[in-house]
């Protein structure tokens, strides 16, 4: 062998051996300690949350996952694109992981930013079956930093997942700790009179909601990076630095508002995708989601990182500091948050034609929890007496086009109508919006899409069922798309809760009203009587799982199996496989 042809067989060995990496993972029975309340949960290398894995963009990884629990379990690497087989989600992608078996992933990484991994399994992910992703880029970041940190956000509950979900089938506001009280009640009359909160409370009332129906789960401990706020995670700087933090909500089923009062945010990445930068206030993190800000301070002083739940149940708490031990002050939390007919004003839009509001006939087979957008301000006439039942399948005959801010189009979830979820950041400084989200640089072109599908979010808050088009996942066909075309959906909320919506192994493409533009995730948020439509380039062949993010939504119904037909037929033979051997979701 000639040395030429030696220095380059050497060179492609070592460009292999970098362009390899293994890592190992066990699945573990873990004590989780919340500084509130100590709970056996599952975690990751013997702790919850699990490691920060670190890979880089053009690597091929290999991790073995080897399961020492006495149950199934499962890996899914939320927001990496991968084959579908890789992708971890029993029943869909795999089998699933058998007690005291080890299960190798193997895929590329194609991508760079912030994600996160967790079960799919169960309620493992809700009892602490949840870890981060950090992916380095190829070439050079667009933004400067001199120190990074994770800051990996979740609501521990001292319930077991499996515990949490038979409460809220038994009773839906069972974790409501925000009731309204007589209280509250002779303010508003003192506010708006006597007869104006009677009807008010009846129309709820016939709802079968309450104003107070933002969170389906209070009672929880805010954790950051497994500690509470009593805890207080504490992360060092020198004055000046430029510091990335790169912020992950791996909540069961909180939204977090984060600020961190002193210092202004610069947004420069959305569910790992570079965005333009934008500097804010306060940011609200959807349930999956992730953001990447940068913050400098400057003075010799520390900083708390507050984030403050949607509904203003609980908080996680963190500090930046120069040194250990030092504290700032954290925030109380504001007034609870409030639906308001307004919020649920996207439904005025409803067509009755065919409804007599008066019959029993008419609305006896509805559900009101797809009344939450309804106009209520003229219902003193309607009779109420026979509104008990409303299920969303009688919903068919909705004219949805006027929904959602009254308009076809891009919308924004983050600013509904009305004022009980409509984010106002502290001191009125600035919020952000996914409006303001626009793409560094497109990832596709921007091209028309071959078809649309209406996804209506419907569920019944009373019975604790949630589904997509009125069916639940084990009655639903699957949502068939063809390998190459570029699919819009819609999304068509008809439920009084705020959904994070999430399709695995292909990107979701928000429209925000800026063509190329518009920024690209993998978890979209879909705020009560909203319209919100994405778009998906369907380049992934395989199976593949579309669901709720809010893990006892997902389990009660709202999720759906993907089948992108054609594509290779290597990839056709493995899901043939997969749908052949089963398993459970």
């Amino acid at each position: 062998m000639n040395s030429r042809l030696g220095s380059v067989l050497l060179s492609l060995l070592m460009s292999a051996s970098v362009m390899a990496g293994e890592y190992n993972l066990t699945v573990d029975r873990v004590e989780i300690d919340t500084g509130d309340f100590v709970k056996d949960g599952i975690g990751y290398n013997g702790a919850s949350p699990g490691p920060v894995m670190r890979f880089k963009e053009g690597e091929n990884v290999k991790i073995n996952v080897t399961n020492n629990l006495d149950e199934m379990t499962s890996i899914h690497w939320h927001g990496l694109i991968l084959p579908f087989d890789q992708d971890g989600v029993p029943g869909i992608s795999f089998p699933g992981i058998k007690p005291g078996e080890t299960f190798t992933y193997e895929f590329p990484i194609q991508q760079a930013g912030t994600y996160w991994f967790h079960s799919h399994s169960g309620f493992q992910e809700p009892d602490g079956a949840y870890g981060s992703i950090v992916i380095e880029p190829e070439g050079r970041e667009p933004f400067r930093y001199d120190r990074e940190y994770v800051v990996q956000l979740t609501d521990k509950h001292p319930h077991s997942g499996d515990r949490i979900m038979r409460n809220l089938k038994m009773m839906p506001d069972y974790y409501n700790r925000e009731q309204q009280t007589v209280g509250e009640f002779f303010s508003d009359v003192s506010k708006n009179g006597l007869m104006n909160t009677v009807r008010d409370r009846m129309a709820w009332g016939d709802m079968r909601m309450m104003k107070a129906d933002v969170e389906d789960l209070q009672g929880f401990t805010g954790l950051i990076n497994g500690k509470g706020p009593d805890q207080n995670w504490t992360g060092l700087f020198e004055p000046g630095e430029r510091i990335r933090l790169r912020f992950i909500n791996s909540s069961a089923m909180t939204y977090f508002d984060i600020r961190i009062p002193g210092l202004d945010m610069t947004v420069v990445q959305a569910d790992g995708n570079n965005v333009q930068p934008v500097s804010v206030d306060e940011f609200r993190i959807g349930v999956a989601e992730t953001y990447d800000v940068i913050v400098r301070p400057k003075g010799e002083q520390a900083y708390t990182i507050f984030a403050e739940s949607m509904g203003r149940s609980g908080y996680a708490r963190a500090t930046l500091a120069p040194e250990e031990g030092m504290e700032a002050l954290v925030p109380q939390l504001r007034e609870p948050a409030r639906l308001t007919m307004a919020d649920m004003g996207g439904m005025s839009g409803m067509d009755h034609g065919d409804m007599d509001m008066n019959s029993s006939e008419g609305m006896s087979g509805m559900d009101h929890s797809s009344m939450e957008g309804m106009d209520h301000a003229n219902m003193s006439n309607m009779d109420h007496s026979n509104m008990k039942g409303m299920d969303h399948s009688g919903t068919s005959g909705m004219d949805h086009g006027s929904m959602a801010m009254g308009k076809e189009g891009p919308s924004d979830p983050f600013y509904a109508k009305g004022s009980g979820l409509v984010p106002t950041a502290a001191n009125g400084g600035k919020f952000l919006s996914y409006a303001d989200l626009k793409a560094q640089d497109p990832l596709y072109e921007d091209r028309e899409p071959t078809r649309e599908i209406e996804l209506r979010l419907t569920g019944n808050m009373e019975r604790y069922t949630w589904s997509i088009n009125g069916v639940k996942y084990e009655d639903a066909d699957p949502i068939r798309l063809k390998y190459g075309e570029r699919v819009r959906f819609k999304f068509v909320n008809e439920t009084m809760m705020t959904h994070p919506m999430h399709l695995h192994g292909m990107w979701s493409i928000l429209d925000v009203g800026a063509d190329q533009w518009n920024p690209i995730k993998h978890t979209v948020s879909v705020q009560p009587g909203t319209t919100v439509y994405m778009e998906t380039e369907v380049d992934a062949p395989g199976q593949w799982a579309f669901h709720c993010h809010l893990s006892y939504h997902a389990a009660a119904g709202m999720f759906r199996k993907v089948i992108v037909e054609g594509g290779p037929e290597s990839t056709q033979a493995k899901t043939d496989v997969i749908a052949k051997d089963g398993g459970e979701v």
